[in-house]
Formats: C-alpha cells, sequence, structure tokens
C-alpha cells in the first residue's frame, strides 16, 4: 500500500463536483484525509470563474496507471471530455499527484506532479496535509517548499467548505487582502 495524493479542482458548480468526487474517492478507497477546501482565482484561463482546490490523501494498492485512468473517467463522468481546450472551465479536475514515493515516469504519468511546486492551489492544501511528508523528488517537507513559496499574482483562500454533514473546511479568519504575501 502506498501513500497517495490527487488534487480536485472544479469552477463549475464546483461544490456539487468536489462532494461528489469525494464520495467516489471514500466509495472507492475508503478512508481519505482531506486539506481544507480553497478559492482560487483562474491562472491562464480564459472563463474568469474561480476554482475550489484541495488535496486529498489516501492509501491504495493501486498502480499509477489504475489510478490515472480511474481519475480520468470519473472527470469524464463528469463532462470533461479529452478534446476539451486546456485552458477551459471544468466541472471536475483531478490530477495524480503522488503515489508513495515514486519518481520518474511510471505508467507514462511523471511523479511527482510538477505542479506541487508551482501552484499555490496545489502546496497550500498538500503542505497543511502532509506538512512533514517530503516531496518525492527533493526531500524537502512539503511545509518548507510551502514557506519558501512566492505567490506572485496567484490568490486564494480557504472557504468554508461541508461533506457528508462534517464541516472539512473554514475559511481563513483574515481578510483576503491580508492573504497575499
Amino acid at each position: 500500500m502506498s501513500l497517495v495524493t490527487v488534487s480536485l479542482g472544479s469552477n463549475i458548480e464546483p461544490a456539487r463536483h468536489i462532494r461528489l468526487c469525494l464520495d467516489a474517492l471514500a466509495d472507492t478507497f475508503g478512508s481519505l484525509k482531506i486539506s481544507r477546501v480553497f478559492e482560487s482565482e483562474p491562472v491562464g484561463f480564459k472563463d474568469r470563474r474561480n476554482f475550489f482546490n484541495l488535496v486529498v490523501a489516501f492509501q491504495s494498492d493501486w498502480t499509477p496507471g489504475e489510478l490515472q485512468a480511474w481519475a480520468k473517467q470519473l472527470e469524464v463522468e463528469h463532462g470533461r471530455t479529452p478534446d476539451m481546450a486546456k485552458y477551459s472551465a471544468r466541472a471536475l479536475d483531478i490530477d495524480l499527484l503522488t503515489v508513495g514515493d515514486m519518481c520518474g515516469n511510471v505508467d507514462g504519468i511523471a511523479l511527482p506532479r510538477a505542479e506541487i511546486s508551482h501552484n499555490a492551489f496545489v502546496l497550500q492544501p498538500l503542505a497543511e496535509l502532509l506538512p512533514a511528508s517530503c516531496h518525492p523528488h527533493c526531500l524537502t517537507p512539503y511545509a518548507t517548499l510551502w514557506a519558501e513559496f512566492s505567490l506572485g499574482s496567484q490568490r486564494l483562500w480557504a472557504i468554508d467548505f461541508e461533506w457528508r454533514g462534517v464541516w472539512i473546511s473554514q475559511a481563513d479568519p483574515l481578510p483576503r487582502k491580508a492573504l497575499a504575501r
């Protein structure tokens, strides 16, 4: 069994689609560790609707290829098609971040995912969820990577979010403006 981390994102009915994705993950893989949910401004998208983003961790003995195929099938079930433009609105985006400490091209998938160290909407929830865990390639704890991260123009903030009758995320008590570093 390996610890798997995935990032989830949505900017079409995001609360609905994130909840449905969490249901599917829990029904398939069992117990989940879930980060806070963040709302973020789109980066590179023409559609200016904000995204909901979070990171989920779970144990699995599936191969990266099996995990990726499952995730892409769930995206399709939520309306995403392979021919969609790269920077288009999406009901559900599931990205495989890590599978244990695997590094390199495994089953045609680059692990760990490069986005981890480039996008605040991936790194902040990952650092909050698994602060002492190390990035499989550089072996630096996620909390350290986040502390050294420069937001630049990226903007995100934690939001209140409920799943299965439990509040899994609470908004930061600071105003949005104060969250930019």
